[in-house]
């Protein structure tokens, strides 16, 4: 029998339930694609131990399955309450570490199949969910990450909300599988009827579908990556209106041209009130254009870069009301957390806390999981994730600023703001040894990259400077590589793809320097271009704006430029 296409596995899944129900109630180790495939998005990825494949064949044993659980929460938001409920996950049905994501989530790594219903319903229990964490639909929304306390933070803030509640899926088999009852029950769920999705229609969207909102000049959501980017516009303190941009995504396949990072494109300006509607007309063109042929080519920045962005304009006006405007001009100057302590304009304070690679874990050096469960219990305030999987919390008095301190202090955390602007924006993807795409290392070798780095920085006096520097364990871009000033992509254990030209404010794509470079070699293909910044540099410039004033074409990306080397482009 033919392998199904994701496109009829979503066409034959009785509103996504497919055999969900039947394998979790059997005695099967994991689950067969196609009911992999729809376990997307009801929040969970199907994972084995990559660390331990090669002595478990050898035993001729299965592979060490096991589950990654994401919890979808708008704007990265949780209360006190919902970050130890996600504490108490990790440490009965998890492998005692949580994920802080890109997107402003939170993963939970290492749940077995016997205990994958209990931690979807302990999210649901603490009043988030995992709905629509992954899958072909519209996943978290991201909004602005400082927790500042004026009235355009607070819309920005509702607008995600919006959006996420807007382009939630319909479907009872969330509810049925996961919520509904102690025990499942095979009879009730082969009864229950399909609900018409007045959105996704039958077969939801082509491919993951990616939001974010920010308030200028802060470009903490790295909006240019989204699918759809919300700038909001702000008068008289509040926000008017927002310039939507689109086409944004950074996924590809290392040597395949037809793959390509985009950044999003400006579409227009609209009025505050009618920006969620706006929405859904972008998201239904996609749907109804978006390529359905080749996941490979599904994502919507290649509907907008081959069919363009006037004809797409065209396409999402034929399905508003109201008056648009071009996008206003406006200035993003950065993708960076503000951590350590801040006021957040309403008499309480937040602080923003540095967390390599969003892993809260305890270790020999720092307890992070620990001081991030006493601060919960101890202060009761309310928590943030970060688009850089930091972690802002905040709602503090000024009389707990001395206690969130001691207990920093007591457990070996440091807010970061001491540490290199490189560190403190760096980021690197999950990789081994639980993403079964993973080609090379990323997170677990990123840290002591770091310290090779800081020590040129150091060295060079540009410790200070924004130089953003990210790692990837294959070219699917999960840390969002490709506008970084320095990005190391997976190619093979060990080899990584070097692309270089981006920028510290998220608004240029890089480009390919070398297909491939060893591990041991990052650091010195790092020096080398900046000792020619530091050669070169003008009038304090950063290395963003070195590159591109010594690299012109660096503004007008091309596919080529992702595949091909420098040497490559500019021979004849």
């Amino acid at each position: 029998m033919p392998k199904q296409s994701c496109e009829e596995i979503k066409d034959e899944s009785r509103g996504l339930r497919g055999r969900i129900v039947e394998t979790l109630l059997s005695d099967a180790s994991h689950f067969e694609e196609a009911e992999y495939q729809l376990l997307k998005f009801h929040g969970s990825y199907q994972q084995d131990n990559r660390d331990s494949r090669s002595e478990r064949r050898k035993q001729k044993l299965e592979k060490e399955w096991m589950f990654m659980v994401r919890t979808k929460m708008p704007s990265g938001t949780l209360t006190a309450e919902q970050y130890i409920a996600h504490d108490d996950m990790a440490e009965k049905l998890g492998n005692a570490t949580m994920r802080l994501t890109t997107r402003q989530g939170i993963q939970l790594h290492g749940i077995l199949k016997g205990g994958l219903r209990d931690t979807v319903r302990a999210i649901a229990d603490c009043g988030l969910t995992s709905w629509g964490a992954c899958g072909d639909v519209v996943r978290n929304t991201m909004a602005p990450g400082a927790p500042i306390n004026d009235p355009a933070h607070a819309a920005t803030r509702r607008l995600a909300d919006e959006i996420s509640e807007r382009f939630m899926a319909r479907t009872t088999s969330y509810s049925s599988i996961w919520l509904d009852g102690e025990k499942l029950d095979l009879d009730l769920d082969a009864a229950a009827q399909e609900v018409e999705e007045p959105i996704y229609g039958k077969h939801y969207l082509p491919r993951k579908f990616k939001i974010g909102i920010t308030v200028p000049p802060s470009n903490d959501v790295d909006l240019f990556s989204q699918d759809v980017g919300f700038i909001g516009h702000v008068e008289n303190g509040e926000v008017a209106g927002y310039s939507i941009h689109v086409g944004g995504g950074f996924g590809m396949s290392h040597g395949k041209v037809e793959t390509y990072p985009c950044l999003a494109q400006p579409l227009f300006y609209c009025a505050a009130e009618h920006a969620a509607a706006a929405c859904e007309a972008i998201v239904t063109v996609q749907r109804d254009h978006g390529d359905r042929t080749d996941r490979k080519h599904a994502r919507m920045k290649y509907l907008v870069a081959e069919r363009g962005i006037e004809w797409f304009r065209q396409k999402v006006e034929e399905r508003i009301d109201f008056e648009t405007e071009p996008v206003r001009k406006v200035k993003l100057d950065t993708v960076a957390d503000n951590l350590g302590w801040h006021e957040q304009g309403d008499g309480k304070h937040f602080v923003g806390i540095y967390v390599a690679q969003g892993r809260i874990v305890d270790s020999d050096s720092e307890k992070i999981r620990s001081a991030f469960r006493k601060i919960a219990t101890e202060i009761d305030c309310s928590m943030r994730v970060t688009a850089n999987a930091n972690m802002y919390v905040y709602d503090i008095a000024a009389e707990d600023r001395d206690k969130v301190n001691a207990i920093l202090l007591e457990h070996g955390l440091v807010t970061g703001e001491e540490f290199s602007a490189t560190r403190q924006m760096g980021h690197a993807c999950v990789a081994l040894p639980t993403c079964g795409l993973a080609l090379s290392e990323s997170e677990r070798v990123f840290s002591g990259l770091l310290d090779s780095v800081d020590a040129i920085l150091h060295e060079l006096g540009l410790s200070n400077d924004p130089i953003l520097i990210r790692m990837t364990g294959c070219p699917n871009g999960c840390a969002r590589p490709y506008n970084a000033d320095f990005a190391f992509v997976g190619r093979a254990p060990g080899k990584y793809a070097m692309f270089v030209g981006g920028s510290s404010a998220g608004d240029r794509l890089a480009a390919l320097e070398k297909k491939v470079v060893l591990f041991d070699d990052i650091p010195g293909e790092i020096r080398s271009h900046l000792d020619n910044f530091v050669q070169q540099r003008q009038n304090g410039e950063t290395f963003s704006e070195y590159w591109g004033r010594t690299r012109p074409g660096a503004s007008r990306p091309t596919p080529e430029q992702f595949h091909l080397e420098k040497t490559d482009r500019t021979s004849p």
